[in-house]
């Protein structure tokens, strides 16, 4: 069920990109509110609805229905939050060990700051 919706939704969408890049735009029959063609008049300056501009109704309808289906099907029942449940714990990296041959230590006297003189 899930398929042929996918495959649908993919279909319509094409459709829907092609059908859009066919229509002439908004400014193509800027001419004919000037007087330089005969304008259609019945219908207001914007003429009336074409085939394509209700092609285009109808298939943008069909692919937001086809959107709010698959979303229907594609969520969890009963779930508020799209975080997991669990998450899995990050473990730390080990501590690095000593070296094995450390040498003994032995006193010394402290080190004098630099810029100062040693006492003797």
């Amino acid at each position: 069920m899930t398929y042929l919706l996918i495959t649908l939704h993919v279909v319509v969408c094409i459709a829907l990109i092609i059908i859009v890049l066919l229509q002439a735009g908004k400014g193509a029959e800027i001419g004919a509110s000037f007087g330089a063609g005969a304008s259609n008049t019945v219908f207001g300056a914007s003429g009336g609805k074409s085939f394509m501009s209700r092609m285009t109704a109808a298939v943008a309808i069909v692919f937001m229905l086809t959107s709010l289906v698959l979303a229907y099907f594609w969520g969890k029942p009963g779930s508020s939050s799209v975080m997991p449940e669990a998450v899995a714990p990050v473990s730390a990296p080990a501590p690095a060990a000593p070296p094995a041959t450390a040498l003994p230590q032995t006193e010394k006297a402290p080190a004098a700051a630099p810029g100062q003189a040693q006492k003797k």
